[in-house]
Protein backbone atom coordinates (compact mmCIF):
# COMPACT_ATOMS: atom_id res chain seq x y z
CA UNK A 1 0.00 0.00 0.00
CA UNK A 2 1.56 3.20 -0.85
CA UNK A 3 1.59 6.25 1.69
CA UNK A 4 -1.95 7.42 2.74
CA UNK A 5 -2.93 11.39 1.96
CA UNK A 6 -2.22 14.16 4.08
CA UNK A 7 -5.71 14.35 5.88
CA UNK A 8 -7.29 18.11 5.89
CA UNK A 9 -10.12 19.09 7.96
CA UNK A 10 -12.77 21.84 6.70
CA UNK A 11 -14.86 23.68 8.90
CA UNK A 12 -18.08 24.79 8.00
CA UNK A 13 -20.14 27.52 9.43
CA UNK A 14 -23.53 26.55 10.75
CA UNK A 15 -25.64 29.44 8.94
CA UNK A 16 -27.14 29.95 12.01
CA UNK A 17 -25.16 32.02 14.37
CA UNK A 18 -24.95 35.69 14.72
CA UNK A 19 -21.71 36.99 12.88
CA UNK A 20 -19.94 38.01 16.06
CA UNK A 21 -20.44 34.28 17.10
CA UNK A 22 -18.78 32.82 13.82
CA UNK A 23 -16.08 35.48 13.94
CA UNK A 24 -15.28 34.39 17.48
CA UNK A 25 -15.39 30.45 16.37
CA UNK A 26 -13.27 31.25 13.40
CA UNK A 27 -10.87 33.18 15.46
CA UNK A 28 -10.14 29.85 18.16
CA UNK A 29 -10.38 27.00 15.38
CA UNK A 30 -7.77 28.34 12.71
CA UNK A 31 -5.14 26.49 14.38
CA UNK A 32 -6.97 23.36 13.79
CA UNK A 33 -8.57 23.87 10.96
CA UNK A 34 -7.05 23.50 7.13
CA UNK A 35 -10.30 25.07 5.77
CA UNK A 36 -12.99 27.19 7.18
CA UNK A 37 -16.07 27.23 5.14
CA UNK A 38 -18.16 30.86 5.41
CA UNK A 39 -21.73 29.54 4.56
CA UNK A 40 -23.64 32.48 5.86
CA UNK A 41 -26.69 32.86 2.95
CA UNK A 42 -28.17 35.42 5.13
CA UNK A 43 -25.25 38.04 5.40
CA UNK A 44 -25.58 41.11 3.74
CA UNK A 45 -22.56 42.44 1.36
CA UNK A 46 -21.42 44.92 4.25
CA UNK A 47 -21.50 41.94 6.77
CA UNK A 48 -19.52 39.53 4.27
CA UNK A 49 -17.18 42.51 3.94
CA UNK A 50 -17.11 43.72 7.73
CA UNK A 51 -16.87 39.83 8.61
CA UNK A 52 -13.27 39.51 6.20
CA UNK A 53 -11.67 42.50 7.31
CA UNK A 54 -12.19 41.56 11.12
CA UNK A 55 -10.89 37.91 10.36
CA UNK A 56 -8.02 39.42 8.58
CA UNK A 57 -7.30 42.19 11.70
CA UNK A 58 -7.73 39.14 13.99
CA UNK A 59 -4.61 37.47 12.04
CA UNK A 60 -6.99 34.57 11.00
CA UNK A 61 -4.77 33.47 7.83
CA UNK A 62 -6.95 34.39 4.56
CA UNK A 63 -5.78 31.36 3.05
CA UNK A 64 -7.19 29.63 5.08
CA UNK A 65 -10.84 31.00 4.23
CA UNK A 66 -13.09 29.58 2.09
CA UNK A 67 -16.25 31.46 1.01
CA UNK A 68 -19.27 29.32 -0.16
CA UNK A 69 -21.15 30.59 -3.57
CA UNK A 70 -20.05 34.43 -3.33
CA UNK A 71 -17.79 34.69 -5.81
CA UNK A 72 -17.65 38.57 -5.77
CA UNK A 73 -17.41 38.50 -2.49
CA UNK A 74 -14.37 36.46 -2.42
CA UNK A 75 -12.95 38.41 -5.50
CA UNK A 76 -13.20 41.91 -4.25
CA UNK A 77 -11.47 40.88 -0.87
CA UNK A 78 -8.90 38.88 -2.23
CA UNK A 79 -9.66 35.47 -0.48
CA UNK A 80 -8.53 32.29 -2.83
CA UNK A 81 -10.74 29.97 -1.57
CA UNK A 82 -14.59 29.55 -2.55
CA UNK A 83 -17.06 26.65 -2.60
CA UNK A 84 -19.46 25.92 -5.22
CA UNK A 85 -22.98 23.85 -5.02
CA UNK A 86 -25.47 22.97 -8.12
CA UNK A 87 -27.27 26.24 -7.23
CA UNK A 88 -23.54 28.51 -7.86
CA UNK A 89 -22.27 30.16 -10.91
CA UNK A 90 -20.29 26.74 -12.91
CA UNK A 91 -16.65 25.66 -11.64
CA UNK A 92 -15.76 26.08 -15.07
CA UNK A 93 -16.55 30.32 -15.23
CA UNK A 94 -15.49 30.85 -12.24
CA UNK A 95 -11.65 29.03 -13.30
CA UNK A 96 -11.74 30.76 -16.20
CA UNK A 97 -12.46 34.10 -15.22
CA UNK A 98 -10.72 34.08 -11.46
CA UNK A 99 -7.93 31.43 -12.77
CA UNK A 100 -6.24 32.03 -9.09
CA UNK A 101 -8.95 30.77 -6.79
CA UNK A 102 -9.09 27.71 -5.29
CA UNK A 103 -12.29 25.91 -6.54
CA UNK A 104 -13.89 23.13 -4.58
CA UNK A 105 -17.05 21.53 -5.81
CA UNK A 106 -20.29 19.96 -3.68
CA UNK A 107 -21.41 17.17 -5.09
CA UNK A 108 -24.20 14.21 -4.35
CA UNK A 109 -23.22 11.54 -7.00
CA UNK A 110 -20.66 10.25 -9.13
CA UNK A 111 -22.60 12.69 -12.25
CA UNK A 112 -22.36 15.98 -10.47
CA UNK A 113 -18.54 14.93 -9.37
CA UNK A 114 -17.33 14.18 -13.52
CA UNK A 115 -19.27 17.73 -14.63
CA UNK A 116 -17.21 19.50 -11.67
CA UNK A 117 -13.84 17.62 -12.25
CA UNK A 118 -14.22 18.82 -16.25
CA UNK A 119 -14.94 22.08 -15.15
CA UNK A 120 -11.84 22.19 -13.36
CA UNK A 121 -12.88 21.94 -10.04
CA UNK A 122 -9.80 21.42 -7.24
CA UNK A 123 -11.59 19.06 -5.05
CA UNK A 124 -14.75 17.24 -4.31
CA UNK A 125 -16.90 18.05 -0.97
CA UNK A 126 -19.33 15.11 -0.99
CA UNK A 127 -21.64 13.64 1.24
CA UNK A 128 -23.71 12.93 3.06
CA UNK A 129 -21.79 9.99 3.70
CA UNK A 130 -23.79 9.25 7.64
CA UNK A 131 -27.42 10.28 8.59
CA UNK A 132 -26.59 13.53 9.89
CA UNK A 133 -29.23 16.24 11.61
CA UNK A 134 -28.19 18.95 9.36
CA UNK A 135 -30.52 16.82 6.36
CA UNK A 136 -33.42 14.61 9.23
CA UNK A 137 -34.42 11.86 7.29
CA UNK A 138 -31.53 11.84 4.45
CA UNK A 139 -29.58 8.79 4.82
CA UNK A 140 -26.01 8.45 4.32
CA UNK A 141 -24.59 7.71 0.92
CA UNK A 142 -21.81 4.96 3.29
CA UNK A 143 -18.55 4.18 2.99
CA UNK A 144 -18.48 2.00 -0.48
CA UNK A 145 -19.84 5.07 -2.38
CA UNK A 146 -17.27 7.67 -0.76
CA UNK A 147 -14.55 4.65 -1.93
CA UNK A 148 -16.02 5.06 -5.26
CA UNK A 149 -16.05 8.65 -5.55
CA UNK A 150 -12.56 9.21 -3.91
CA UNK A 151 -10.94 6.97 -6.47
CA UNK A 152 -13.23 8.40 -9.52
CA UNK A 153 -11.08 11.74 -9.77
CA UNK A 154 -7.49 12.33 -9.67
CA UNK A 155 -8.04 15.23 -7.34
CA UNK A 156 -9.18 15.14 -3.62
CA UNK A 157 -12.26 14.16 -1.97
CA UNK A 158 -13.01 15.14 1.16
CA UNK A 159 -16.54 13.17 2.91
CA UNK A 160 -19.58 15.91 4.43
CA UNK A 161 -22.14 14.79 6.70
CA UNK A 162 -22.14 12.67 9.97
CA UNK A 163 -18.44 12.95 10.29
CA UNK A 164 -16.91 11.94 13.98
CA UNK A 165 -14.18 11.62 14.95
CA UNK A 166 -14.72 7.73 15.77
CA UNK A 167 -15.18 7.53 11.95
CA UNK A 168 -12.32 9.43 10.80
CA UNK A 169 -9.92 5.44 10.27
CA UNK A 170 -13.39 4.48 8.07
CA UNK A 171 -13.12 7.49 6.09
CA UNK A 172 -9.47 7.89 5.06
CA UNK A 173 -9.10 3.98 4.84
CA UNK A 174 -11.25 3.99 2.11
CA UNK A 175 -9.02 6.95 0.11
CA UNK A 176 -10.65 10.21 1.24
CA UNK A 177 -8.20 12.91 1.95
CA UNK A 178 -9.98 14.68 4.80
CA UNK A 179 -13.33 16.00 6.43
CA UNK A 180 -15.59 18.04 6.56
CA UNK A 181 -17.58 19.29 10.24
CA UNK A 182 -20.46 21.35 10.32
CA UNK A 183 -22.18 20.91 13.57
CA UNK A 184 -19.28 19.13 15.18
CA UNK A 185 -17.06 21.92 15.37
CA UNK A 186 -19.00 25.38 15.18
CA UNK A 187 -22.36 24.03 17.40
CA UNK A 188 -20.48 22.32 19.59
CA UNK A 189 -19.89 23.56 22.97
CA UNK A 190 -16.48 23.48 22.92
CA UNK A 191 -15.29 24.67 19.15
CA UNK A 192 -11.61 25.28 19.99
CA UNK A 193 -11.38 21.54 21.97
CA UNK A 194 -13.65 20.00 19.18
CA UNK A 195 -11.59 20.89 16.08
CA UNK A 196 -8.01 19.83 17.94
CA UNK A 197 -9.75 16.56 18.65
CA UNK A 198 -11.06 16.12 14.75
CA UNK A 199 -7.08 17.59 13.52
CA UNK A 200 -5.56 14.95 16.41
CA UNK A 201 -7.98 11.99 14.92
CA UNK A 202 -7.11 12.72 11.26
CA UNK A 203 -3.24 12.97 12.04
CA UNK A 204 -3.12 9.66 13.53
CA UNK A 205 -4.11 8.23 10.18
CA UNK A 206 -2.49 10.48 7.39
CA UNK A 207 0.57 10.94 5.96
CA UNK A 208 1.64 14.07 7.29
CA UNK A 209 3.81 14.88 4.39
CA UNK A 210 0.81 14.47 1.66
CA UNK A 211 -0.23 16.82 -0.88
CA UNK A 212 -1.77 19.88 0.38
CA UNK A 213 -4.68 21.62 -1.54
Amino acid sequence: MGLKPKGHLHAISSGTQSMEEVIDIVKVIHPYADVIHLREKSWTDHDWVTAIDQLRDASVPIEKICINHRVDIAALKDVKRVQLGYQSVPVGMVKDRFPHLKVGASVHNLQEAEEAFRQGADYLLYGNIYPTSSKPGKPGAGISKLEEMAHAFPVPTIALGGVTTERVREIVSVGAHGIAVLSGIFLSQDPEESARKYQEALQREVDPLGETI
